[in-house]
């Protein structure tokens, strides 16, 4: 990431971070953004030829704010990861179990970081559109108590255990502890055939929703999709 933000600072861009889309509007010669900076909480207003909202989970809740009426439902998902104690490394490569069908993930796996500490994960836990009261998922993964969005329930310890004995029986009792937790935007809901994330235009604005992977592994080749987007005529 560091060597793409250099080569994008080198043709021109300049990174803002800590800054909120607070609202906007897309009309034929571009998108107006109003904007406030976390730190001081001033407000200023930026124009725009084109945007590219890529929001992650809050993606649908910024193409609402910028007047876009067909957009999909967001879901969250929240995946737990379990790292494997004890000094054990049963695996040199990723284990993927056979998927599925009519599930919303890619099933428990087995990850090795460059250390060679393994880790299972992640499950899949649906978490309801109001995480604290007043506020929803995204809302919350991105602000000071983001925390409650990213708790692992140790309590989901024995699912774990018998999904990863699927493919490893010999996995120890007790090996497991509790790591991390990622939520995931998805476009279909518990029970529902798993969608793809989609890439949608809207004037000037190219927005792109349910991004988890194998988009977020894809995507460089979606930034050449939304270049080509842009570069069409409005329709």
């Amino acid at each position: 990431m560091q060597a793409l933000l250099t080569d994008a600072e080198a043709r021109g861009t300049t990174l803002a971070l800590r800054t909120r889309v607070r609202g906007g509007r897309v009309y034929d010669a571009g998108v107006l953004l109003e904007l406030e900076s976390v730190d001081s909480g001033d407000f200023f207003f930026l124009e725009a030829q084109e945007v590219v909202n890529c929001c992650g989970l809050a993606a649908p809740r910024v193409a609402q704010m910028l007047g876009m009426e067909e957009i999909p439902r967001a879901y969250f998902c929240r995946g737990s990861y379990y790292a494997l104690q004890g000094g054990l490394k049963p695996f040199s490569r990723l284990i993927y179990p056979v998927h599925e069908p009519q599930t919303s993930g890619l099933g428990v796996h087995a990850t090795v970081d460059l250390q060679g500490q393994v880790r299972f994960g992640p499950d899949v836990e649906w978490l309801p559109n109001e995480i604290r009261p007043g506020k929803e998922v995204d809302e919350v993964a991105y602000s000071p108590q983001q925390a409650i969005a990213y708790e692992v329930d140790t309590n989901r310890s024995k699912s774990f255990y018998s999904e990863v004995r699927r493919y490893w029986p010999q996995l120890p009792e007790g090996s497991l502890v509790a790591d991390y937790a990622g939520v995931r935007p998805k476009l279909s809901g518990p029970g529902e055939p798993a969608a793809d994330f989609q890439v949608a235009r809207y004037g000037k604005l190219v927005n792109l929703f349910g991004i988890e992977s194998p988009g977020l592994t894809s995507s460089l080749s979606l930034a050449r999709e939304v270049v080509h987007l842009l570069g069409a005529k409005s329709s």
